[in-house]
């Protein structure tokens, strides 16, 4: 061990300046590419801790991430906070219990710390922007809402009625990215906050995202037209309802992908009530209920004073009549007739009033009823069938069949012809076509781009390490290695090794070969002659 060190040493002796300068620096070179690759190989991969955050929170979270011992860096343009890859879930849970981000919008907590002797101005202030921030946050919480602002109009009360003002209140939101909202959501958003606010109805609320579009006209009374999201929806839910059903009968029958069916729903959306009242004879009159009753009586005639026995009989009440209604007018009430009165004109008159049936209908019709259903039906006419040893034949549909195909189509949609409801069965031979589900390529796959970007980090490395090797580090062992040839290397035993002195001769053509090839050296490389020269000189004394 000792000597090869001595030996190293004696040949960094026998180097010139600028060949050590060069071994010095490949070897550095060698060194610090070694450590930049093992600090390149160590380096997290980093992601998005947060974005947009505003100064305070950031402040807060750079805080806290450092008392963590959390690495972070920031993204260009300071738009974003980058984590560890394997550290950003970790590093959401503790920051989210500390209560961070707290976003840019204060909420009840700003009541908290309410000064003594504040104004009630200052008060109602603080309790609107209060206000405001919650229902911010509120609406924050929807998925699609990246931020929300609020902006309440709430008028100060009055005593007079005329004077009195609703409140209002107007939202901005600011969308995720390629996300939208649908008329439920906005929906949604209008009542939670009009439902916040005392005495604030919907109409009242304005609706706006980060463009500029008004996303609340849908909801007010006078632009309700056309169908919504929903309404398309459920006719959407309707049809396929009822392709599911066609399918669902007819698929043990034909077997499967060996029909095709479409449906076309026409949905009735109006709102429509109507009230009816009607009145009908009574069925039986005799046995009907009356309501009133009014009988008048009427006589002209002489001698219709008081008349008759004086006593006891003349005083008791008259005998009740027994005559119809419409009867002789000679005969009087209590049996005395017209011509004993000597009546001229008697007149009689008698109504009754019956009940009569009445019956007041009051009809709410539904909404979303079915008009008209239409429907398509295509049947494979060439249907491969297998038999019980499994051979496989092409089968077309029967008269037969196709009528009981109708007639269950005809069935599963619930046929109305009063309702205009259409059926159209076809039979038509199917092309086979093999359906390819594209897949992924191999150099598309996730996995396999994270895998190459991690071979090409460590070929790159390996490149350069190859490179300092090959092109820095080489030549100068190299040199090296030469110099000890053409010193150390020439003692005596290695010179009755290498060249015997029997070729030494004048005669002997390499002799003259290597006398050649010695001037040569001697004139391209002298000091290296001189310190062999010097070297022989010195063994020799």
């Amino acid at each position: 061990m000792a000597e090869q060190k001595n030996k190293a040493v004696n040949l960094l002796d026998q180097l010139t300046l600028q060949q050590k300068m060069g071994v010095m620096v490949g070897v550095a070179a060698l060194f610090a590419l070694i450590a930049g690759a093992w600090m390149w190989g160590q380096t997290p991969d980093y992601r998005v801790l947060y974005s947009n955050l505003s100064d305070r929170d950031g402040g807060a979270i750079i805080e806290s991430l450092q008392q963590m011992n959390v690495p972070y860096k920031f993204a260009e343009g300071g738009g974003a906070l980058l984590v560890a890859s394997n550290q950003v879930h970790e590093a959401r849970l503790k920051l989210a219990s500390q209560g961070l981000p707290k976003g840019g919008n204060v909420g009840f907590e700003l009541m908290e710390n309410q000064k003594f002797g504040i104004t009630q101005f200052a008060e109602q202030v603080n309790y609107q922007r209060a206000l405001e921030g919650e229902l911010a946050r509120s609406v924050e919480s929807i998925g699609a809402v990246a931020a929300a602002r609020v902006h309440l109009a709430i008028p100060k009360p009055s005593v007079f009625v005329k004077e009195q003002q609703k409140p209002s209140a107007s939202v901005v939101l600011s969308m995720q990215g390629g996300r939208l909202l649908d008329s439920a959501q906005v929906s949604a958003i209008i009542h939670l906050i009009s439902s916040s606010v005392p005495e604030m109805s919907a109409k009242s609320v304005t609706v706006v995202d980060q463009n500029g579009t008004l996303l609340s006209a849908s909801h007010d009374g006078n632009t309700n037209e056309g169908l919504d999201a929903n309404q398309l929806k459920y006719v959407q839910q309707i049809e396929q309802s009822y392709i599911k059903r066609i399918e669902a009968l007819l698929t043990p029958m034909l077997g499967a992908n060996n029909m095709r069916a479409q449906v076309s729903a026409d949905i009735d959306f109006s709102r429509t009530e109507q009230t009816s009242e009607s009145y009908k004879p009574n069925q039986n009159s005799a046995d009907g209920t009356i309501r009133s009753k009014q009988s008048s009586e009427a006589m002209n005639g002489s001698g219709l004073d008081a008349s008759g026995v004086p006593g006891a009989l003349t005083n008791q009440p008259p005998v009740p009549a027994t005559a119809p209604i419409v009867a002789d007018t000679g005969t009087q009430a209590g049996g005395a007739t017209a011509n004993s009165g000597n009546i001229s004109n008697l007149q009689k008159e008698s109504t009754v009033n019956y009940e009569v049936d009445r019956t007041i209908r009051h009809t709410v019709l539904p909404v979303g009823s079915i008009k008209r259903l239409s429907v398509a039906v295509v049947v494979n006419g060439n249907r491969k069938v297998s038999d019980a040893k499994g051979r496989t034949s092409t089968k077309t549909l029967t008269d037969a069949e196709k009528e009981q195909i109708d007639n269950l189509v005809r069935n599963a949609m619930g046929f109305d012809q009063a309702r205009g409801d259409s059926l159209n069965v076809q039979v038509a031979a199917f092309t086979e076509s093999k359906e390819m589900i594209e897949e992924t390529p191999l150099w598309k796959q996730p996995d396999t781009i994270e895998l190459a970007k991690e071979l090409l980090k460590y070929a790159l490395i390996a490149a350069v390490m190859l490179f300092v090797i090959f092109r820095v580090i080489k030549p100068a062992l190299d040199t090296l290695l030469t110099l000890k040839s053409n010193t150390g290397g020439f003692t005596a035993s290695q010179e009755s090794e290498a060249i015997p002195e029997a070729t030494y001769t004048p005669s002997n053509p390499s002799y003259e070969q290597s006398l050649q090839t010695a001037r040569q050296i001697a004139q391209q490389e002298p000091m290296i002659v001189a310190s062999v020269i010097k070297e022989w000189v010195s063994n020799n004394g």
